[in-house]
């Protein structure tokens, strides 16, 4: 028997699919007026890469993230150490545009990471980049490293908030497949929020991913996780665990910093170990900072 929508169940419907966007926004909410700030030199596309850091990064936000939201703390560390740095917004739909990016399906962002990845290479005359990514930003790389031949054009894959496995949003999977699984709620979601459904186990978004593994020849890879996340659930979904890779729990490196997700995206612990997988030899260690931003 199918479902049948009312007034009232579609209302419901709708309430429940921006619960699950919201839940899925992986980024800090920022003042309008942060998004339209200068990006403090990064996105200036006359650097040119030292001999001491010749890989540019590219910084690659998270679900409802844009280029400047997501990386308004980060970035400017990453350029005052030297490094080049570019950031995109990408996965824009008729949800959000360029405001809140990374909702298409995971698969054409990956194909719009390399566009942007060549045009970067291509600016400064580097010959890989280094990728740096929070939440979709880890996810989404990782597909166009694995499927869209980025493994020969990145050097160094660092991400955190990561999710290569997907998330059970804390026991709200199953309430978000049924809704997506109403009549007439396919179409709303793929052209709204195909990255939604894609995040979802199972789908076979996730299942191409993993099969074989997430990582692949070529590129380091670093994933940075917190045992505080509650968006990515379990946070051991950002754990690669695989061979030459490098799984960092952020608790292991800093017992008193209890940030959650978002707040990954503003913890000066995040920032030192981030320099430390792009630079292993030259890189200050990291040095362990109180942080207690929960989210």
């Amino acid at each position: 028997m199918r479902a049948r929508v009312t007034n009232g169940g579609a209302t419901k419907t709708r309430r429940i699919l921006t619960t699950l966007v919201a839940a899925l926004t992986f980024t800090i909410a920022v003042p309008a007026a942060a998004t339209a700030a200068p990006s403090s030199g990064w996105n200036d596309w006359s650097c040119k890469p030292s001999a001491d850091h010749p890989e540019p990064v590219v910084l690659v936000h998270g679900l409802g993230g844009n280029a400047t939201t997501n990386w308004f703390y980060h970035a400017p560390k990453l350029k005052n150490a030297g490094y080049c740095v570019y950031s995109l917004t990408y996965g824009a739909t008729v949800l959000g545009g360029q405001l809140f990016g990374g909702m298409a399906s995971m698969r054409k962002s990956a194909v719009e990471l390399g566009a942007f990845v060549d045009r970067v290479r291509s600016s400064t005359g580097a010959d890989k980049v280094d990728i740096v990514g929070h939440s979709e930003g880890t996810t989404m790389p990782a597909y166009y490293l694995k499927f869209e031949g980025g493994a020969k054009k990145v050097k160094h894959f660092v991400g955190f908030g990561s999710n290569f496995k997907g998330t059970s949003l804390n026991g709200l999977s199953g309430l978000a497949k049924a809704v997506l699984s109403l009549p007439g709620i396919d179409l709303l979601a793929d052209g709204v929020c195909g990255a939604c459904r894609e995040y979802l186990p199972p789908s076979d978004f996730l299942d191409d991913l993993a099969r074989g593994g997430v990582s692949v020849p070529g590129p380091t890879y670093t994933s940075i996780v917190s045992r505080h996340d509650r968006v990515v659930t379990p946070y051991t979904s950002g754990v690669l665990g695989e061979p030459g890779t490098t799984d960092i729990v952020l608790q292991d490196k800093c017992g008193v910093d209890v940030s959650g997700h978002l707040s990954q995206a503003i913890d000066p612990n995040v920032t030192s170990l981030i320099l430390k997988a792009l630079d292993p030899e030259g890189a200050p260690v990291p040095k362990c900072v109180p942080f207690f931003a929960p989210l």
